[in-house]
């Protein structure tokens, strides 16, 4: 039996995320955090965890979060994770399992960070796990509009215009 990307969606019970791919959320703490920084608007979980699905042309949209978010590659193809800086700079990170052509296992997209991630040959699929710290809530969670961001990073227009949806 083939293990394609409908196998591990169906296999995991993954759903639709609106930045774009599949997830399912996998842990979420029971320790609860009080009294963080002004950027969070009340308490979350100590870490959360996820599954999350990318296949052939689509694409994570480019978003922000207020946590750090560590990314682990479990199987399939290389993924290309975008990362724009506040400061403009940008730089990309080959999450996969073949250490010899750059890639790594583990990446961290620090808080605030704007990024987007895609499967490197268009083609397949990849599973990956996303551990977010202080734990994930969707009031932590910003969508990029093209138009802004281009007005922001304006060196960037084309990666951003390819990885937006609005």
């Amino acid at each position: 039996m083939i293990k394609d990307s409908a196998y591990w969606i169906r296999k995991l019970g993954l759903e639709p995320h609106p930045e774009g791919g599949y997830y399912r959320q996998t842990y979420r703490a029971d320790l609860v955090l009080e009294g963080l920084p002004r950027q969070f608007s009340g308490p979350r979980a100590a870490s959360t965890a996820i599954y999350f699905l990318l296949e052939g042309e689509n694409f994570s949209a480019f978003h922000r979060l207020r946590s750090d978010e560590v990314w682990h590659f479990y199987l399939g193809a290389t993924v290309t994770v975008h990362v724009i800086e506040a400061d403009g700079r940008y730089s990309q990170v080959q999450l996969g399992s073949d250490p010899e052509a750059g890639e790594v296992l583990q990446a961290v997209v620090k808080a605030g960070r704007w990024f987007a991630s895609q499967i490197k040959d268009g083609r397949s699929f990849a599973l990956v796990g996303c551990t977010v710290v202080p734990g994930f809530d969707f009031e932590d969670f910003e969508l990029a509009e093209r138009d802004r961001l281009v007005e922001l990073y304006p060196p960037h227009r084309d990666v951003i215009t390819k990885l937006t949806r609005t």
